[in-house]
């Protein structure tokens, strides 16, 4: 398949949006625009592109992929780059040891505070620490797939060793594993909420009720996980 025949714009937009798609080079994402919109792509085919249309085209070739991720992708392949990337919070100051009892948290993000980020394709994550009755985003790390050396679901879960909990809008499967084989725990959230909301929730949980999984993460003993286990079927 020839790209000798995409305007120079066309190329552009093809390659950013491949890399907005978790696991996905610009010659998938070809085969599927070749699908929907034929060879070459124009402006005026990609324009009229919907999400459905990229999960449908060749035989469902993206139709494992989250709705969210393809949306990103979309507005990139209609040349709506002139969107605003909000950039994030401002980091706050921390020395390890500053807040007793508490986790690391990522959250996966790709403008602002919002938790709207695939693992495998996501700009950026936030990594907060966060107490029984504080939270504070301590570092913003942004992701450079290039600089992966074996894949770059590797490389991402390298980023966030240091953390015990990972949030993100989605995650595949074989990219879960990596993330749990560093002893990390994956949440997903579907509505892309704001990451101080979500550590602010977490930080009650963190003072009440906390699950025995997260009890584990916080180093609680065995009595303290069975307590807690307790009180959550008691309430």
């Amino acid at each position: 398949m020839s790209h000798a025949t995409l305007s120079d714009d066309i190329a552009l937009r093809i390659g950013l949006a491949a890399r907005a798609l978790p696991d996905t080079d610009p010659a998938r994402l070809l085969k599927v625009l070749a699908d929907a919109v034929g060879l070459p792509p124009t402006a005026d085919g990609l324009a009229g592109l919907k999400v459905k249309d990229l999960k449908e085209a060749a035989d469902g070739e993206l139709a494992d992929i989250d709705s969210g991720p393809l949306k990103q992708a979309l507005a990139l392949l209609k040349g709506e780059t002139a969107l605003d990337i909000a950039p994030p919070p401002p980091v706050e100051p921390y020395l390890d040891g500053e807040m007793p009892g508490s986790i690391r948290v990522a959250c996966a993000s790709n403008g602002g505070e919002q938790i709207d980020g695939h693992f495998g394709s996501c700009r950026r994550f936030l990594v907060y620490q966060v107490a029984a009755d504080a939270y504070r985003l301590i570092d913003c790390r942004d992701v450079d797939d290039a600089a992966a050396e074996d894949d770059k679901n590797t490389h991402r879960a390298g980023l966030i060793a240091d953390c015990q909990v990972l949030y993100c809008a989605s995650i595949g499967g074989p990219a879960a594993a990596k993330v749990v084989k560093r002893d990390i725990h994956p949440i997903k959230l579907s509505d892309s909420p704001a990451a101080s909301a979500c550590m602010a929730d977490l930080s009650r949980i963190l003072s009440h009720k906390a699950p025995p999984w997260l009890a584990k993460v916080m180093g609680a003993d065995a009595d303290a996980r069975v307590r807690f286990a307790r009180e959550a079927i008691e309430a």
